[in-house]
């Protein structure tokens, strides 16, 4: 990461990664085209991925999902994955609260049982909780209306007790439940809580603390 700037940078067109991926909702939900995106983080299944729980809950669970790792231009280069178990906090199932914007879900292929996704994409990211802020940070995710994925550098700073801001310009709608990483491989956050992730100028995420680790340990144990 020391190539990573110390303030923001405009968010660019960045190539599609195995690791992260759009997610789509198609059907009933009335989504044709991708909605949100989430990210591959290691597990012992090898079967989990990490978003918002805004991106899968609203009132109520959607009823049709399905996650594309490597998503780009119309192309499915690790397949589609859908739903076996999604988990969210009590506290955003019940109110929405913001500081509980993070949702696990465990996968599989259809049509290919038996495989694992961690295997299919030959990447995770390792999740880490209680991270010190300040700390360089990058940002990934795919905005509504593009077909490849946005990138940015910037710094993950402490806003209030339980949320990360992340100065980032030009990181529209579409990118929450992007991962929020830094030390390479190190996911501390995904794109979402405050005002369901910020604004045009500001992203933010529901702080990874023990909470979150105690939700990604529900999900791991099914």
């Amino acid at each position: 990461m020391s190539a990573e700037p110390a303030g923001p940078q405009t968010a660019g067109t960045v190539p599609a990664e195995p690791a992260v991926g759009a997610l789509f909702s198609p059907g009933a939900d009335g989504d044709p085209d991708h909605h949100c995106s989430a990210a591959v983080v290691h597990s012992p299944g090898g079967d989990l991925i990490v978003t918002a729980a805004h991106c899968v809950h609203q009132n109520g669970f959607r009823t049709n999902l399905a996650f594309a790792p490597g998503y780009h231009d119309g192309t499915f280069p690790f397949g589609v994955w859908v739903p076996t178990r999604i988990d969210v906090d009590p506290r955003w199932s019940a109110d929405h609260d913001p500081d509980h914007d993070v949702a696990f879900v465990r996968v599989r292929r259809p049509g290919r049982p038996g495989q694992r996704l961690e295997d299919v994409t030959g990447a995770a990211w390792t999740l880490r909780t209680g991270t010190a802020l300040p700390v360089p940070a990058r940002l990934v995710g795919y905005p509504n209306t593009a077909e490849q994925p946005l990138g940015c550098l910037t710094l993950a700073v402490a806003d209030g007790p339980a949320q990360l801001r992340l100065d980032c310009p030009d990181v529209p709608d579409g990118t929450s439940g992007g991962p929020v990483l830094t030390d390479g491989k190190a996911l501390i956050g995904v794109i979402g809580g405050r005002d369901g992730g910020g604004d045009d100028q500001t992203s933010y995420s529901s702080s990874f603390d023990d909470d979150v680790r105690e939700l990604y340990e529900r999900a791991v144990r099914g």
